[in-house]
């Protein structure tokens, strides 16, 4: 199980790199959220990082931190089907009134919290 948590921290990182770089793509790409199909999809996909996170925790550096953000991905992936298409479109259009800062920003985001990730899933240190 860790090597997939550190296969989702990579992929976090990556996302987060691709945001910062080619906003534009990462931009059109989200249009694809717009449709109920593409809410459980998104819900699944959360659920299991929070999954993984959790059953990787009790090796890793920060347990109970692996522990809780994997419950928060697994509640907020209960919970996007619940948002609706509707509330989500709206996010979207709100997201491009905004322009291509706001995903920059968040891929610098993304990356810190991919970096805080990689930091939390060292193993712990045996001391001598």
């Amino acid at each position: 199980m860790k090597y997939l948590a550190w296969a989702l921290a990579a992929l976090a990182v990556a996302a987060g790199v691709a945001a910062i770089v080619v906003p534009g793509t990462i931009f059109n790409l989200r249009s694809l959220a717009g449709t109920q199909g593409a809410l459980l999809v998104f819900g699944m996909l959360r659920a299991a990082m929070g999954i993984v996170l959790i059953m990787a925790a009790p090796g890793s550096r920060a347990p109970r931190i692996l522990q809780a953000a994997g419950g928060l991905l697994l509640l907020a992936g209960m919970a996007t089907p619940l948002f609706g298409v509707e509330r989500t479109r709206a996010v979207l259009a709100w997201e491009a009134a905004q322009g291509l800062w706001l995903i920059r920003l968040s891929g610098v985001l993304v990356v810190a919290l991919g970096g805080l990730l990689t930091i939390a899933l060292r193993p712990r240190e045996v001391s001598r």
